[in-house]
């Protein structure tokens, strides 16, 4: 994945996707170009389309606000997706010095994690590595292979889709995730690494990745089947940890009364969760670790 060009593979998948209807253009005759032209978008967002091709294949990279926000509005842009153009011509937000792959948790959160007797809850990194987890959230993806990346789960473990009820949004959601975050830190090398497995691996990471949809963590309603409680719905809460940039603390709560509480209180049992210290993988944040499933021998050495 080539970082210089994020901003052009951008702007032309969103203008694949743009009709001209939504561009406010009338249809004559028939179209081989799915979306709009180039030369329609130059003329819309008021550049040349000598200009708007250079921004397509890389070779114009730093657009002026004026013309990112006119680029916005021709492209029918939601917040997110403004927001991560900006970041994309702009990212102010890269890390300097050495970047490494480990992660550290703060011993006041992995505290935290354990004071939830019947809440899953547990700590994500920037690449949605399980870096910590509390004894009812290990005990919720118990068994399943790739556990100790979210992302990694949904997409290269086939038994993800009868995990997740409604998989297809879940998978959107991960993938439009990805590259939202994508846009903050487009030169963390461990980035093409994931996104090449993942693109090696999945047909579907591969179609949704390349449709340049981002998507900010937000709260929204997760289903579950799980193998020993049967079916769950819980809502998905997820903060940042100020402290550690990149991190998440994410909850997954039932509302009180209803059958997917009653379903986590059985789970806690089954399980011996309540009153649980939060664990934290003893070869880093590999959740498999703790469930007896080996890691894979290609993620381990990086930590």
């Amino acid at each position: 994945m080539d970082s210089e060009r994020l901003l052009g593979d951008f702007l032309r998948a969103r203008r694949e996707t743009t009709s001209l209807e939504d561009a406010g253009l009338t249809r004559i005759g028939h179209r081989r170009t799915p979306g709009l032209r180039r030369e329609e978008v130059a003329m819309l967002a008021g550049v040349s389309t000598d200009y708007y091709i250079r921004l397509e294949q890389g070779r114009e990279r730093r657009p002026s606000e004026q013309v990112l926000g006119a680029l916005a509005r021709v492209l029918d842009m939601d917040e997110d997706a403004t927001e991560h153009l900006h970041e994309l011509a702009y990212p102010w937000a890269r890390r300097r010095g050495p970047i490494t792959r480990t992660e550290q948790v703060i011993p006041s959160l992995r505290r935290l994690l354990g004071k939830w007797d019947h809440t899953p809850a547990f700590v994500l990194g920037r690449w949605m590595d399980m870096l910590a987890v509390n004894p009812l959230a290990e005990a919720l993806y118990a068994g399943l292979e790739h556990n100790d990346n979210l992302i990694r789960m949904v997409f290269l473990n086939p038994e993800s889709k009868r995990f997740y009820r409604d998989w297809e949004q879940v998978a959107y959601v991960k993938a439009a995730h990805l590259r939202a975050v994508a846009g903050t830190d487009p030169d963390d090398p461990f980035l093409p690494e994931l996104v090449e497995e993942l693109s090696a691996g999945s047909e579907e990471f591969r179609r949704l990745w390349a449709r340049h949809d981002v998507r900010p963590k937000r709260s929204e309603v997760k289903r579950f089947h799980h193998r020993e409680v049967g079916d769950l719905t819980l809502s998905y809460e997820a903060f940042t940890v100020n402290s550690t940039p990149g991190q998440h603390l994410v909850l997954l709560q039932a509302d009180p009364g209803t059958p997917s509480e009653q379903a986590l209180i059985l789970l806690a049992a089954l399980n011996g969760a309540p009153g649980g210290p939060a664990r934290l993988p003893s070869s880093g944040p590999v959740l498999g670790a703790s469930l007896g499933v080996p890691a894979p021998t290609h993620w381990r050495t990086r930590w």
